[in-house]
């Protein structure tokens, strides 16, 4: 299983919001490249990025940055917020990013997310974000009438990389994973899953590894590793069965 590190960037500046609240912000460094290579020195295998800005305005504010990252650090990447149409998944594609992740389209236009998945095979993920059991959109700010589980059957066999699923209400706490959504999630489709949201200790990844053989794919964490609830190094280690 993958630990993967967490930089949302906002303003040009890596931050970690409380339950997706744009007012509720905290910032842990201006400079988010230095942020990427501490993570990739204590062995990090990939790295989640999301444009919070662009998540909110519709499109890409911080390619440049997120390109720079790409530049400089041995690691992939992977990128979304604010991607909404097949130029943009390309130009990031073309930038060097990974994985690009489909959050708001997916929702609104599961045709695009079936084209981009045919167009760039093995680099589109869709992240299915929830608050309650429906998906929330355009970072956060809207809920949709979408339920969780119904989006991911019916993208099941559009081609997808991997689905992440965030429980927001867990996002940015420190709280402790909840098991309660993504259980019927991984028992539902057979795509490889990543959980968000609320993974804060060791001890939540070690509850998470036997959900492997069910499909989970990796984790991805933020705040508890800036806050130093959550040595990186130590999870990796954990996840991969190092000691």
């Amino acid at each position: 299983m993958l630990v993967v590190p967490a930089i949302d960037l906002k303003d040009g500046r890596c931050v970690r919001l409380y339950q997706g609240d744009y007012n509720k912000e905290t910032v842990y460094s201006d400079d988010p490249l230095s942020v990427a290579k501490n993570f990739v020195e204590v062995g990090a295998e990939l790295i989640h990025v999301i444009d919070l800005s662009g998540a909110k305005e519709g499109q890409a504010i911080h390619r440049y940055l997120i390109r720079e990252i790409v530049e400089n650090i041995t690691v992939p990447i992977e990128v979304g917020g604010g991607i909404r149409d097949l130029d943009t998944i390309e130009a990031y594609l073309s930038d060097g990013v990974e994985r690009v992740i489909l959050g708001t389209i997916a929702c609104r236009k599961p045709d695009l997310v079936r084209e981009a998945c045919r167009l760039f095979p093995g680099h589109i993920v869709v992240s299915i974000d929830v608050r309650g059991d429906y998906v929330a959109v355009e970072g956060w700010t809207k809920e949709s009438s979408i339920h969780y589980l119904e989006l991911a059957k019916l993208l099941e066999d559009a081609g997808l990389r991997a689905i992440i699923f965030t429980d927001i209400t867990r996002d940015g706490t420190e709280e402790g994973i909840n098991l309660k959504r993504v259980l019927p999630l991984l028992e539902t489709v057979s795509l490889p899953v990543y959980l968000a949201g609320g993974v804060s200790s060791l001890e939540d990844i070690k509850r998470l590894l036997p959900l492997e053989e069910k499909g989970l794919e990796g984790v991805i964490t933020g705040r508890a590793i800036y806050t130093g609830a959550l040595d990186l190094r130590e999870a990796v280690k954990l996840a991969k069965g190092i000691k």
